[in-house]
């Protein structure tokens, strides 16, 4: 049904369009590269299936271009040993469909794509074939600073900084996609309006995060919704780059928020994550940035299903911090009790920055606990874990769906594909 789904993002072409196919050898790389730039809009690039050696970065300039192939696992476009560029494949026309195709090993991001309006990656896989390593590039998929995003049926392993990235951008869905072995499996940052849904994230080091951060063109993400995941097991050793943000994720978290503001969590599940099940924090680092807000607004976790996280944190900087302030049994949401110092010693956060966080089935494990950072690493006489989750109690209403427009066709909503092809 799903390949039947997305079977007008070629249909919608007009009779005219052109179709080059590229199949491997020795001279598929100046073929495939060629075709790319030839393609005009309405046409695809068909890769034949088997293994494409490339060694300099591809680029996709031209708008509404297919790029497919036979299969996630049948059409590989091979980076090993590349010798050219700063990616895999770089797009930078609007309304590119990237689909059903692998790139493998490239020396940066395997796919990126830069100030488009409308890309989407259906059933392409990006994988780093050694696992984790320092050395991996940063992004598998990597979308920035661009509108109307879908990432649909992705399979994404071994970035090291995150899998599937989404950065600086509007209108996103993220759906049906699975991320292993990354340091981030799915992250979200400084976005705004993101539905990111019905993905699986396993053995990375931390599952799915939320970031806003600071001395960036667009900040102050807001408006994403989380919800139907699977985020589990996420216990891989942090192998970032030193200096990374993302290096300070500690192994085993099932889910990060930091920052943002208008985040719903709800129906997904998190289980088997040795450092935490949530974690709700605010920018740890030093920042300049006048207009940069640190905390965390409005985050509202409700209806999801928790099951043995925070059961053996690592020795990492926080996972360390979890330990000592918890012991081996770390609540499975965990606030860092961060606000400005006046609040904080006196009427606590605003009430129209205040979270919500309710109806979560958590068990027998320990549903929450303030870790009061301010009194741990400031105001140390006022030091104190808590554990009532009754700070969290605003009343916020459900955020609205994220609409994703992609070559003038609505994508987002249940029954776009059967409307479409009438």
């Amino acid at each position: 049904m799903r390949f039947a789904a997305f079977s007008f993002l070629c249909a919608v072409a007009p009779a005219s369009a052109e179709s080059f196919a590229i199949a491997p050898g020795p001279d598929a790389e100046s073929a495939l590269q060629e075709a790319l730039i030839l393609a005009q809009p309405g046409d695809e690039v068909v890769l034949a299936a088997g293994r494409f050696d490339i060694k300099n970065q591809l680029s996709l300039d031209n708008p509404e271009v297919t790029l497919r192939g036979a299969g996630m696992d049948a059409s590989v476009l091979s980076f090993k040993g590349q010798t050219g560029g700063a990616e895999g494949l770089l797009v930078t026309g609007d309304d590119a469909v990237l689909k059903d195709f692998a790139v493998e090993d490239t020396k940066g991001d395997a796919i990126k794509a830069k100030d488009v309006n409308g890309i989407a990656f259906i059933r392409v896989r990006a994988e780093w074939t050694n696992g984790p390593d320092a050395g991996n590039g940063a992004y598998g998929l990597y979308p920035v600073s661009s509108t109307n995003v879908l990432i649909d049926g992705a399979v994404v392993k071994g970035a090291s900084d995150a899998g599937i990235y989404v950065g600086q951008s509007q209108k996103i869905i993220v759906r049906n996609s699975r991320a292993a072995f990354n340091v981030a499996g799915l992250e979200i940052e400084n976005c705004y309006y993101a539905d990111v849904y019905d993905n699986v994230l396993t053995d990375n080091t931390g599952g799915l995060l939320v970031f806003d951060l600071p001395a960036l063109p667009q900040q102050g993400g807001h408006d994403i919704r989380f919800f139907r995941n699977q985020s589990f097991a996420n216990n891989t050793k942090n192998f970032a780059p030193e200096g990374n943000i993302v290096g300070l994720v500690p192994a085993g978290t099932g889910m990060l928020v930091m920052a943002n503001s208008d985040v719903e969590v709800f129906d997904n599940d998190f289980h088997d994550n040795r450092g935490v099940g949530i974690i709700i924090a605010s920018y740890v680092k030093d920042t300049e940035d006048p207009n940069y807000d640190i905390n965390p607004r409005r985050v509202h976790v409700h209806d999801n299903h928790f099951r043995a996280n925070g059961h053996d944190p690592d020795d990492s900087e926080f996972g360390g911090l979890l330990r000592e302030l918890f012991g081996e049994r770390v609540p499975q949401i965990v606030w860092d009790g961060v606000m400005p110092i006046w609040r904080y010693l006196t009427v606590g956060q605003a009430a129209d920055r205040q979270h919500s966080l309710h109806d979560n089935d958590m068990g027998d494990e320990l549903p929450y606990g303030n870790a009061d950072f301010i009194g741990k690493f400031g105001l140390t006489w006022l030091h104190g874990v808590s554990f009532d989750a009754s700070e969290h109690a605003a009343t916020l209403a459900p955020l609205a769906p994220v609409q994703v427009i992609i070559r003038g066709r609505d994508v987002s909503h249940k029954g776009a594909w059967a409307e479409i092809d009438k």
